[in-house]
């Protein structure tokens, strides 16, 4: 499996934008969402808070592909830290500061990662990922892609199985 970045909201401002603001007239329940959400990050035992921003990811996405690249032992603490600090924490994933946090929690150096991020050392990965993205026809996160097929959004165990099973993946024996 690899992760592939993608551009959900990249006009974000750096600062973030409130949901009402994201969403403005937009017929787009924001409580409605975040109950269905709620209910299946709870089913699979992730945590999910309530959030009242949004943030621009890109940022977080340089340091992840950084981490993917030249830490992969380190890459998926990484990935789940940048998930902490926006869907549980509610942070602000563009501050250097946050995302030096979350690298230096991973047990990676927060210095190189403020390095890769002055010198922008992985902009141009990042926009590899977003045209494959746009290729894919990708509109929502998460994205799963294989052979040809598609499923988007956060989906129930038993979704991810049936699609895996289309695709002829087949069960590991346990």
């Amino acid at each position: 499996m690899r992760l592939v970045h993608f551009p959900l909201h990249p006009d974000t401002p750096m600062e973030g934008r409130t949901l009402e603001a994201l969403f403005a007239g937009r017929d787009y329940d924001i409580d409605a969402s975040y109950r269905r959400m709620k209910a299946l990050m709870d089913a699979e035992g992730l945590p999910y808070e309530k959030r009242t921003h949004t943030y621009n990811s890109r940022l977080a996405q340089e340091i992840g592909a950084w981490a993917e690249n030249e830490h992969p032992d380190k890459a998926d603490a990484v990935h789940d830290g940048f998930y902490r600090a926006y869907f549980v924490d509610r942070r602000n994933i563009a501050e250097a500061e946050t995302i030096a946090d979350v690298v230096a929690a991973a047990g990676l150096s927060a210095d190189d990662a403020r390095k890769v991020l002055a010198d922008r050392s992985y902009k141009d990965a990042v926009d590899a990922d977003w045209a494959k993205s746009a290729q894919y026809g990708v509109t929502g996160v998460p994205t799963y892609v294989c052979k040809g097929y598609g499923v988007v959004g956060a989906q129930p165990y038993e979704t991810l199985e049936k699609f895996l099973e289309q695709v002829g993946i087949a069960r590991k024996a346990e």
